[in-house]
């Protein structure tokens, strides 16, 4: 099958924001490489892009059209305009497999392992989470999800309720329900995100106690345990709605957050929220904390 390759140049900050962009617009794969030319692939637990400009890349079938995908992002606030960007046919290659080869089981600590489908677990009485290559929106190896799958480690969610804001691929909401969670509401404004939630959920065995909505149809919902992987502008703008869905004396978790970031989205949510210290995996951070009893 052959391949169109778009790639654009934006500011480190923006990196992750515009491969979320090119995953919404149908982007089957994204990879990140430094605008001068030191290329990786998605980093590993803990590892971070530290470049100044980072040329991000979007996979997607030749049959795409381009023009409806260049449409959008010339919309997008921070990328240049006009749009600067290029495009490449790739020879046909089975890139599926070689994302399989690269994505390896990969230990969170406390028996909490995110695993490839096609994978053996490592540990087969440990909280396993299957994902198969091609789902969007998050396997775990990401600076900002491995922190939030490192602190569910930690917590006894025996029996708590939780929500998964921003749910993604349902990663978060599905390792809080491995870890003993006994219900999870996700929410995504993207359909696609939805769907993928519910597959992985499904093959997790989770799909029972892990529902999904849009934002606009989610039920009023109040639970033990609110964790949202996104961005620092939307935690800010949306910490009322974050907060209506926390008990009090529940936790918060966030994540998406650069470290220059995080005593803006602190304030949105203090003194509701008492905040723990700050977590730090290079330029990104975790903030995590309690919703104080009135």
């Amino acid at each position: 099958m052959p391949w169109i390759q778009l790639t654009l140049t934006t500011k480190e900050s923006y990196g992750r924001q515009l491969g979320d962009i090119l995953m919404a617009n149908k982007a089957q794969a994204v990879t990140y490489r430094d605008a001068k030319d030191a290329p990786i692939f998605e980093p590993g637990p803990g590892e971070v892009p530290l470049w100044e400009l980072t040329q991000v890349t979007g996979l997607y079938p030749a049959e795409t059209d381009m023009q409806a995908v260049i449409k959008n992002l010339s919309k997008v606030s921070f990328l240049a305009k006009p749009l600067r960007y290029k495009t490449d046919q790739l020879e046909d290659k089975d890139w599926e497999r070689e994302w399989m080869d690269n994505f390896k089981p990969i230990d969170f600590g406390n028996g909490l392992w995110v695993v490839p489908s096609w994978h053996q677990p490592p540990v087969a009485d440990a909280a396993n989470i299957l994902l198969d290559p091609g789902m969007a929106f998050g396997t775990g190896t990401h600076p900002t999800t491995s922190l939030c799958l490192q602190w569910l480690a930690e917590q006894d969610l025996t029996d708590k309720s939780t929500v998964d804001f921003g749910c993604g691929s349902g990663i978060l909401g599905i390792a809080a329900l491995k870890l003993g969670a006994v219900s999870c509401l996700g929410t995504d404004i993207d359909q696609q995100a939805l769907k993928a939630t519910h597959e992985n959920a499904e093959l997790n065995g989770v799909a029972d106690k892990f529902s999904v909505y849009l934002p606009e149809e989610a039920p009023e919902h109040k639970a033990d345990v609110v964790i949202a992987n996104i961005l620092a502008g939307p935690l800010r703008e949306l910490a009322p709605n974050l907060l209506a869905y926390l008990k009090p004396g529940g936790m918060i978790a966030m994540s998406g957050i650069l470290v220059r970031q995080a005593e803006a989205v602190m304030a949105a949510y203090e003194p509701l929220i008492q905040f723990e210290p700050v977590r730090e995996s290079g330029d990104w951070c975790f903030l995590h904390g309690r919703k104080v009893n009135p």
